[in-house]
């Protein structure tokens, strides 16, 4: 898989592709990650890649022009199954979203920031728009990264155990049952019994018995 993300703050990418899972997932050759500069693709003196928006209004709003030079050079090179905008009022994040697009063969992220893009953006370049919830965070790289991480950690190969991911949260839309280690005691607090003995079918049955009962609970929405 390859991702390419646009964005005019480069540098707050730079962290979560240089630690942890995304990093031996970049290291190991399983993913290609791309970060491109917006501001590389104008012929503004001053770098501009933002302008007051028609009508007024408080905010400044990305142009067209430098997006669509961007897209462009980009698909010039390769074909993407989804070019995705990461913006607040986009589809909301979820993990049979992640799954799907894990599939994928090469994606383009294009971060909003200011006010946001110039409609026409949307309207004829972009093919997804995606939310990592309702709220409002000062550009699209974070929710990028976000996205990145839900999509990258479920590509084979990333995680150590494969089936590790298929036991996440939200997976069979229901919450993941809850988990102990050492010590077996601790202050008093005990594991489950069931958990020790060694009998699976039985502890694969308490867990989907918690899985649930913690979704009824805490959850119940995912049951609807």
């Amino acid at each position: 898989m390859r991702i390419d993300i646009i964005t005019v703050l480069p540098e707050l990418l730079e962290s979560p592709f240089n630690a942890s899972i995304l990093k031996r997932a970049v290291e190991k050759g399983l993913v290609e990650v791309q970060v491109h500069n917006l501001r590389d693709y104008t012929d503004n003196r001053y770098k501009q890649v933002d302008d007051y928006q028609f009508g007024g209004g408080a905010g400044m709003v990305l142009m067209i022009e430098p997006i669509d030079k961007c897209i462009s050079r980009l698909k010039g090179e390769r074909s993407y199954d989804e070019i995705i905008y990461m913006t607040p009022d986009g589809a909301t994040l979820n993990q049979k979203m992640a799954n799907q697009l894990s599939m994928s063969g090469n994606l383009i992220i294009l971060c909003g920031h200011y006010k946001g893009v110039d409609q026409r953006v949307r309207d004829s370049l972009i093919t997804r728009e995606i939310s990592i919830g309702d709220y409002v965070l000062s550009g699209g790289e974070l929710g990028a990264a976000v996205l990145c991480d839900a999509i990258i950690r479920l590509l084979p190969g990333v995680l150590n155990d494969e089936t590790s991911a298929l036991t996440d949260t939200f997976q069979d839309n229901l919450l993941a049952p809850p988990v102990y280690t050492r010590p077996r005691e601790y202050k008093g607090l005990k594991v489950p019994e069931i958990l020790l003995g060694g009998d699976l079918p039985n502890i694969e049955k308490w867990r989907e018995e918690q899985a649930l009962s913690r979704t009824r609970k805490l959850r119940p929405d995912l049951l609807e």
